[in-house]
C-alpha cells in the first residue's frame, strides 16, 4: 500500500512563506546599507552621498562655489543635493522591497506586520 501524503496545513504553509519573506526583506535591508546613491546640485558643484537606507555619508563642495558673501546660495545647494540623494535612496528602497512583496504596499497594513 502506498503511503498517503499528510493533509496540507494552510496555516503552517503561510507561516513558512511569511518567514521566507521576512528573511528576504532582512537581506535586502542589509544590502541597502552598503549601497550608495549620489545627488548633486548646481551642475555638480555640490554633491551628497547617502546609503540605500537614507544615511548621509558625505557632502562634497567645490571650493569655487564658496562665496562668503552668499552663504545662503551654498546652503540651498547643499539642501538640494541632499534632497536629490535621499529621493534616489527611496527609489532604490522601493525597487528592492517591491520585488519581494510583489508591489504590495505593506505600509497600508497599518503596522500589523511589526
Amino acid at each position: 500500500m502506498a503511503k498517503q501524503k499528510p493533509p496540507s496545513n494552510p496555516q503552517a504553509d503561510l507561516m513558512r512563506q511569511m518567514q521566507r519573506m521576512q528573511q528576504n526583506m532582512a537581506d535586502a535591508q542589509a544590502a541597502l546599507e552598503t549601497e550608495t546613491v549620489e545627488g548633486s546640485a548646481g551642475g555638480g558643484v555640490v554633491k551628497a552621498t547617502v546609503t540605500g537606507t537614507g544615511e548621509l555619508r558625505a557632502v562634497a563642495i567645490d571650493p569655487a562655489v564658496v562665496d562668503p558673501e552668499d552663504v545662503e546660495m551654498l546652503e540651498d545647494l547643499v539642501v538640494a543635493a541632499v534632497t536629490e540623494a535621499l529621493r534616489g535612496a527611496q527609489e532604490l528602497q522601493a525597487r528592492s522591497m517591491g520585488s519581494m512583496t510583489g508591489g504590495l504596499d505593506l505600509g497600508s497594513l497599518g503596522g500589523l506586520l511589526g
